[in-house]
C-alpha cells in the first residue's frame, strides 16, 4: 500500500497518526471527537460526540430525529452491533392505508415518520461502553446549537438545493431558512431549541427524548398532520444489541449489521465480485465498472426479496451467502453484455453521515446516522428543535411484501456501517454514505483496498459509478471513452449530477502500530489524529 502521492497534483494525503484518529464528513464533528479523545474519552464517547455535532451542523443529513446503526469492536474482544432503527406506530396496520386508497407513503407525510431510534442507541452505547458519559459526548453539540456554528461549503450547497422541501413546513422554514433562504457558506446558524433538548438528554438520557415534553411535542406535531403516533410509541422505542454478520473477501472478513439494514446485500455483492480477478491488469476500467454494475443488479434484486425486519421476515443469512446461492447470481454475468435493467424497491436518497473512530487502546467504532431524505420529513417540533426523519419510506403498501408496513415494524434500511477484519482483529472500520448506493459503495471501496492496495484516502477518491433502477450513473471524472464502452455493452448510462456518496475509513496497521485514515473529498470533512 502506497502512502505517498504526486504532490504536484490536487488531492489529499491519507491521514497518519500513532495514538488515535477520527474521520467524519464535517470538520466540526472531527474536532469535537478529537478533543474528547485527547481529554481521555474512548472511541464510543468520541463517535457519539461527532454524530451529535453533525445533527446540529448538518441538519439535512442527520439528527436526533433519525436512526442509526453501529458496529463496535472493543480491543481484544468480539465486535458487537446495535440496531438503532425506529418502528412504525402500533396503529400502523397495512389495511388502514389500503382502505384509504394509498399506494405509497408521501415523503413529507407523518405516515413516513417512524419513531426515531438514534437517541436510545446513543444512550445504550454510552452506558455500556463509554468512558466519559453521555453528557460529555453531547456537550460539543449543545455548544454548537446554543452558541452557533459556521455553515460549511458542501453543507451550504446541499441546504440551498433542498430549501424548497423545507419551505413546505412553516415551523421548519422559520428555524432553518432564516430570512427565507438557506444559509450561505460562511453564514452563522444556531438552534437554541435543539440545544435545550440536547441538554435534557444529557441530564436524563433516553427519557429526556422518549418520555416527557419532547415526546409530547413530537407526537402532537405528527397527530396534527394525521399521524397515528402515540406517546406510548415513543416510550416503547428501544435499540437492539445484535451480532454482526460477515463474509470473506479474499483473505479478509467483512462485518455488517444484520437486517433490517442492507448490509447483507453488500456481502452478497462482494461474494459475487470475489469470483472475478479484479486485480488482473488486463481488465480495463470499463470492465471493472461493468462487473460492479452487474453484481449490483444481482445483489439488489436479491436484497429486495429477503431483507426486511427480521422480527417479521427472518432471513437465512448462511443460505443467502452460500456458494450455491452465489453461483446462481454469478452464472448469468457476461463481461461483454449487460443484463436487463433492474428496478429496485424504495426511493433513492443521499442524506446520511458516517463517523469512524479508533482510540489509543485500539477500540474501533463504525457509526452511521441518518434522517433519510434531505431534512427528513421536514416535520419539525419547534419547541424541541427536532426535525423528524421519514425512514418509513422504506415500507411498502403491498400485501405480502416483506417490507409491508405493520404495527411496531421496522422498515428496510439503507444505512450500513462496516468493519474489515483479518486474523481475528479489526483492521478497518469504514462506511459509505449515499442512501441506496451504500451496499454498492462498500463493495467498490473494499475492492480498491484489497485488490488494488489503495490506502483509505486513495480508495475513497476513486471515481464512482452506480447501477440503480435501470441507469448506470457515472461520476464526471470517468472518461468519455469508458462511458461509450459501457454503452456498447448495453448499459444505459448518464453522468451523475452530483458526486456519488461519501466515505470515511481508518485502517489499523498492526505491524507498525499506525492509524491510516481517509475522508471523502466530496464532503467538507477530514480524518485527523494525534
Amino acid at each position: 500500500m502506497k502512502l505517498t502521492r504526486d504532490f504536484s497534483r490536487r488531492g489529499r494525503s491519507a491521514a497518519l497518526a500513532g495514538s488515535a484518529m477520527v474521520a467524519t464528513s464535517h470538520p466540526a464533528a472531527t474536532l469535537a471527537a478529537l478533543d474528547l479523545l485527547r481529554a481521555g474519552g474512548n472511541a464510543v464517547d468520541a463517535a457519539i460526540a461527532a454524530v451529535a455535532v453533525q445533527g446540529v451542523v448538518d441538519p439535512h443529513m442527520t439528527g436526533i430525529g433519525g436512526d442509526c446503526f453501529v458496529i463496535y469492536a472493543p480491543a481484544g474482544k468480539a465486535p458487537v452491533s446495535i440496531n438503532g432503527s425506529g418502528r412504525a406506530p402500533a396503529a400502523a396496520a397495512l389495511d388502514w392505508y389500503l382502505e384509504r386508497g394509498m399506494t405509497a407513503l408521501p415523503d413529507a407525510s407523518p405516515h413516513a415518520v417512524t419513531v426515531p431510534g438514534a437517541v436510545d442507541a446513543w444512550d445504550k452505547l454510552s452506558a455500556k461502553y463509554g468512558r466519559k458519559g453521555l453528557a460529555a459526548s453531547l456537550a460539543p453539540a449543545i455548544a454548537a446549537a446554543r452558541d452557533g456554528y459556521v455553515t460549511q461549503p458542501r453543507v451550504g450547497s446541499d441546504w440551498a438545493r433542498e430549501a424548497g422541501r423545507l419551505s413546505r413546513n412553516r415551523a421548519a422554514a422559520a428555524a432553518l431558512l432564516p430570512g427565507g433562504r438557506a444559509p450561505l457558506p460562511g453564514d452563522r446558524m444556531e438552534n437554541p431549541a435543539l440545544a435545550a433538548t440536547l441538554e435534557r438528554i444529557s441530564r436524563e438520557g433516553r427519557k429526556g427524548f422518549y418520555d416527557g415534553p419532547v415526546a409530547e411535542e413530537m407526537t402532537a406535531a405528527l397527530r396534527e398532520l394525521g399521524g397515528l403516533h402515540t406517546e406510548e410509541d415513543f416510550l416503547a422505542q428501544t435499540a437492539d444489541w445484535t451480532t454482526p454478520i460477515g463474509a470473506s473477501y479474499r483473505d479478509h472478513e467483512i462485518l455488517e449489521c444484520p437486517p433490517n439494514g442492507q448490509g447483507l446485500a453488500a456481502l452478497i455483492l462482494m461474494k459475487i465480485l470475489e469470483r472475478f480477478d479484479l486485480a488482473d491488469p488486463s481488465l480495463s476500467d470499463a470492465d471493472r465498472i461493468h462487473l460492479h454494475a452487474e453484481a449490483t443488479k444481482a445483489a439488489y434484486r436479491r436484497r429486495d426479496l429477503i431483507v426486511a425486519d427480521p422480527d417479521a421476515a427472518p432471513v437465512d443469512i448462511e443460505a443467502a451467502l452460500s456458494s450455491a446461492a452465489i453461483d446462481r447470481l454469478v452464472k448469468p454475468i457476461r463481461l461483454d453484455r449487460a443484463a436487463a435493467p433492474a428496478e429496485f424497491d424504495g426511493p433513492d436518497h443521499k442524506d446520511t453521515v458516517y463517523v469512524t473512530v479508533v482510540d489509543k487502546d485500539r477500540n474501533a467504532i463504525s457509526f452511521i446516522n441518518s434522517v433519510f431524505w434531505a431534512f427528513g420529513s421536514t416535520i419539525y417540533a419547534p419547541k424541541s428543535g427536532v426535525l423528524l426523519h421519514n425512514r418509513g419510506l422504506g415500507f411498502k403498501l403491498q400485501s405480502g411484501h416483506p417490507n409491508a408496513i405493520g404495527p411496531r415494524k421496522r422498515p428496510m434500511h439503507t444505512i450500513i456501517p462496516a468493519l474489515m477484519m483479518k486474523d481475528g482483529r479489526a483492521t478497518m472500520p469504514f462506511g459509505v454514505m449515499g442512501g441506496q448506493y451504500q451496499a454498492a459503495g462498500h463493495a467498490h471501496f473494499v475492492s480498491r483496498i484489497v485488490d488494488h492496495r489503495d490506502n483509505p484516502q486513495r480508495a475513497s477518491d476513486r471515481p464512482r459509478s452506480f447501477s440503480f433502477d435501470g441507469t448506470l450513473s457515472l461520476e464526471t471524472t470517468i472518461p468519455e471513452a469508458t462511458k461509450l464502452d459501457l454503452e456498447k455493452r448495453g448499459h444505459k448510462t448518464a453522468w451523475s449530477a452530483d458526486p456519488i456518496g461519501g466515505c470515511q475509513a481508518i485502517m489499523i496497521d498492526w505491524e507498525r502500530d499506525v492509524l491510516i485514515g481517509g475522508s471523502d473529498h466530496r464532503k467538507d470533512g477530514l480524518a485527523l489524529g494525534y
